[in-house]
């Protein structure tokens, strides 16, 4: 195995002789994560059928992957730092692949669900490890390089997700339906893991970093008490118990609070550093970011119901349909680039701005529909949606790290990545408790099968506006940090957004 001397790691000046081709390893990985978010979105409808799934099925298909995912990244990542980065990410991509093929080959939903759960998990335990991995084996002279190239993976898998979907379905390869959708993870995974085992250097672990386990649990248990009513709460009638559960998960935040200030106390590992919970500017952000990120992914979810339930359409034109979407994300986020830093704060609030006209363009669109979806009077919106999209997203992470001590800037790149995929899972069980409440509704007041779709996804659109729109004024409540303007942070570049 390739081995990396203290000294050539710790300095960093010349960089790992098969850096690039690591890379490419890593990046090929991380991609593959990506796309099974894009990738899942246009086969709902399709599972929906096959499975015989309900709606709140469905929901939790995409949410429980989106959520294993943000429960793991921090735990892992520090498990990462102990045991080892090469070794851990090896473990996630071999979970990963074993757990896609088990998602492919799930008899029922049910099955499907709990695999998707496991998926996501490892894909928590892999990610982390990439970008900590590439920080090590480049010189600093190289690394802006090497991290753009995420970007552009996380691009492209937006991109390619629902295409690839569509035509996997279409096929139909060997009267597989749905199921190539996760067993194509089997050939690029094993790749990842017979190269990068030959390639990706050895990076020793630090065995008394430790890790804070019982506020792994808290904080886990806090978020799936949030998470659990929002997704079930149309298919059990909103009965009290579900309320109750929201209000413990608060009582369990508030736990997880005093469970880190004691860790602290006692100079013990913490889950989150003490220092950004108490930070309530940081809080704030990461509230904003939560809010941002629920807007994006429930948004899909529902969308691709809507045209291939609602309006018939096949998983390739849905698919070709959203494409104008990660088109904007692609030219806002080269656009951006020119900028270099500057302005994040009103590039975040444009950025809002403009995703919160393309849902309202969109929802003009849909409103003068008829029983055909017209799907070429709604790429301007889902492009205008993308360019807001591609604006916001750096200038996020810049604007609320920039009020973060340079100490915990680290810390606190990784715990936003956390509120990103939790503002996910958010979305997903908001967006979807209104479209699927919506339609239900509407079906039981006899209304036609396309004005009730029409109907439920207004609603949905509704709330991707509010939050957009919120996030916009909020920005404005972020303390400017102590140099009294907005400055890049220091911190390593955001995991790439699964758009």
């Amino acid at each position: 195995m390739t081995q990396v001397s203290p000294p050539a790691a710790a300095s960093g000046m010349e960089g790992h002789p098969q850096r690039w081709p690591a890379l490419f390893t890593l990046l090929t990985a991380a991609f593959m994560n990506l796309i099974d978010v894009t990738i899942v979105n246009v086969a709902l409808p399709t599972l929906q059928e096959n499975l015989h799934a309900g709606p709140s099925e469905i929901e939790w298909v995409v949410a429980v992957y989106v959520l294993g995912f943000a429960l793991a990244l921090l735990p892992f990542g520090r498990l990462g730092d102990m045991a080892g980065r090469k070794r851990m990410f090896m473990l996630g991509v071999l979970l990963f692949t074993l757990f896609s093929a088990l998602c492919g080959l799930a008899p029922n939903i049910e099955t499907l669900i709990v695999a998707r759960t496991f998926q996501g998990l490892a894909g928590g335990m892999m990610t982390p490890q990439v970008l900590a991995i590439a920080q090590v084996i480049f010189p600093p002279r190289e690394r802006a390089q090497a991290f753009s190239l995420f970007g552009l993976a996380a691009g492209l898998a937006s991109v390619v997700g629902p295409l690839l979907g569509g035509t996997l379905i279409g096929a139909d390869f060997m009267g597989l339906d749905w199921r190539p959708i996760f067993l194509v993870n089997i050939p690029v995974g094993l790749a990842v893991l017979v190269i990068g085992q030959k390639i990706i250097p050895d990076l020793p672990g630090h065995p008394d970093v430790g890790t804070d386990f019982k506020g792994v649990l808290i904080g886990a248990l806090g978020v799936f008490l949030l998470i659990f009513p929002m997704v079930e709460g149309h298919n059990f009638g909103w009965p009290a118990w579900l309320f109750a559960l929201m209000a413990a998960a608060f009582a369990f935040f508030a736990l997880f609070f005093r469970h880190t200030r004691r860790q602290q106390a006692a100079r013990r590992p913490q889950l989150i550093p003490y220092s950004l919970l108490a930070n309530g500017n940081f809080m704030l952000g990461a509230g904003i970011a939560t809010l941002f990120f629920s807007g994006v992914a429930g948004f899909f979810m529902v969308f691709a119901i809507f045209l291939q339930t609602g309006f018939g359409l096949t998983p390739l034109q849905s698919g070709l349909t959203t494409i104008p979407f990660p088109i904007g994300v692609l030219t806002a986020s080269l656009l951006s680039g020119r900028l270099k830093g500057r302005y994040p704060r009103q590039r975040l609030v444009g950025g809002a701005v403009l995703m919160a006209a393309g849902m309202g363009l969109l929802d003009i669109v849909i409103s003068s529909m008829g029983d055909t979806a017209t799907r070429s009077l709604m790429a301007a919106p889902l492009f205008i949606g993308g360019l807001g999209l591609g604006m916001g997203i750096a200038s996020l992470f810049q604007t609320i790290l920039a009020g973060v001590p340079h100490k915990d800037a680290g810390a606190g790149s990784g715990t936003l990545q956390s509120f990103q995929q939790m503002g996910n899972a958010l979305g997903i069980a908001v967006c979807g408790q209104i479209f699927f409440a919506t339609l239900g509704v509407q079906k039981a007041s006899g209304a036609d099968m396309h004005p009730a779709f029409i109907a439920s996804m207004k609603g949905a659109l509704i709330y991707e506006i509010a939050a957009f729109l919120a996030v916009a004024v909020l920005v404005n409540f972020l303390k400017a940090p102590p140099t009294g303007h907005d400055e890049p942070s220091r911190a390593q570049p955001p995991t790439p957004v699964e758009a």
